[in-house]
């Protein structure tokens, strides 16, 4: 199972293909970046088609997205739920499922502490992908995470579906 993990946003978008068979390998991780100085329509559609590329290219299974999370600043959870849009768009574009994980479930599901901290997920997502250094930026890390999450999640909802 190849997934697509995205940590949403419009300045800087995560993301993270992993390959989970038969052990989970990144395949590519990086950021798509927008300049603050643009429209955010043209930024919105600058994500869209560097997505609909990755998509195209790596062709996953699924795409694993991070769900909105915000405790204080309503403007910036209106600005990463643009981007989440656009994510949601793009893959149903390309025809491929996406899952949704909060911010506690990733944590969870790749350190085993809900409240785990930025370093703790960094480090267990180097091991996990057998990593020589953390990866950078650490929105890739966070989209890598987020992959990580589903490749850890999906056998247990496939199997308490089935059954």
């Amino acid at each position: 199972m190849i997934t697509l993990g995205i940590d949403p946003g419009t300045a800087r978008l995560g993301f993270g293909v992993v390959d989970d068979d038969p052990e989970p390998t990144p395949l590519a991780f990086g950021v798509l970046e927008t300049s603050s100085d643009r429209p955010m329509a043209e930024r919105l559609l600058t994500l869209f088609d560097a997505l609909t590329g990755l998509l195209a290219e790596h062709r996953p299974d699924v795409v694993a997205v991070e769900q909105l999370f915000f405790a204080r600043n309503v403007t910036t959870a209106i600005v990463v739920g643009q981007a989440r849009g656009v994510v949601l768009l793009a893959a149903a574009r390309a025809g491929v499922p996406v899952v949704e994980y909060s911010p506690s479930e990733v944590k969870h599901a790749v350190v085993g502490y809900g409240k785990a901290d930025k370093p703790q997920m960094q480090e267990m997502v180097r091991l996990a992908l057998g990593l020589a250094t953390v990866p950078h930026p650490d929105d890739a890390a966070d989209a890598l995470a987020v992959a990580l999450c589903h490749g850890q999640t999906a056998p247990f909802l496939a199997r308490t579906a089935g059954g």
